[in-house]
């Protein structure tokens, strides 16, 4: 798992790369919360998620539940195929809100 940091204008942008799942949760959540602590507005790229699980799903939850409590705003982005099969089995997509965009090589 890689996280990377990134400042386009006044949003805050991190990529995931790698996998979402119980091996890498301490460390990502790590790296969602400090983003989010230095971040108004962030984005969370989730295009080089190649394998997500539960775990990752609680993560993006737990981040989602302190950006509102802290009133920031959280975006989730760029979904890769193993966050739209997790976001779908446990019905979450309206849940975070943000839209997923399928493009003609997914469907």
């Amino acid at each position: 798992m890689e996280a990377l940091f990134e400042l386009h204008g006044n949003v805050h942008t991190l990529r995931v790369k790698g996998d979402m799942t119980i091996y890498t949760a301490e460390a990502l959540k790590t790296h969602l919360l400090n983003a989010l602590c230095v971040s108004n507005t962030l984005e969370i790229d989730l295009s080089a998620v190649e394998e997500m699980d539960s775990a990752g799903m609680q993560l993006l939850v737990v981040v989602k539940r302190e950006a509102q409590r802290l009133g920031k705003k959280l975006s989730l982005v760029q979904h890769s195929p193993a966050t739209m099969r997790v976001l779908d089995l446990f019905n979450m997509s309206a849940y975070f809100g943000d839209p997923v965009i399928i493009t003609a090589r997914q469907a």
